[in-house]
């Protein structure tokens, strides 16, 4: 039965669907094991540098590389250049609560 109190849901604006698709763009950027692994690993600190990333996974740097892209192109994490290395940090520090808040609710 439906709420009679509830208002009248309204489709929503083209701006708010814009809002929607870059949200939905960036929880796509989110949906993989090894990049909620990084994004885990960039919080509470500065920075990383990408060798400390394939240094701690089974995976090559070729394709650490290509989630730490896919990340980067969300704006969920930025990168520096210092030497021959790249340094990535967390743009998102609200992710700690996303995190904090699916294993509240996974586990």
């Amino acid at each position: 039965m439906p709420n009679m109190q509830a208002k009248k849901l309204k489709p929503p604006s083209s701006e708010q669907m814009r809002v929607f698709e870059r949200k939905a763009h960036t929880l796509k950027a989110l949906a993989h094991p090894l990049r909620l692994w990084i994004v885990q690993s960039l919080l509470g600190e500065k920075q990383r540098c990408v060798c400390e990333f394939v240094d701690a996974s089974p995976l090559d740097f070729s394709t650490v590389s290509r989630h730490l892209q896919v990340l980067k192109t969300a704006r969920v994490i930025s990168s520096k250049k210092i030497g021959k290395w790249v340094y990535y940090s967390l743009n998102m520090p609200c992710a700690s609560g996303f995190l904090d808040c699916l294993d509240e609710k996974i586990s």
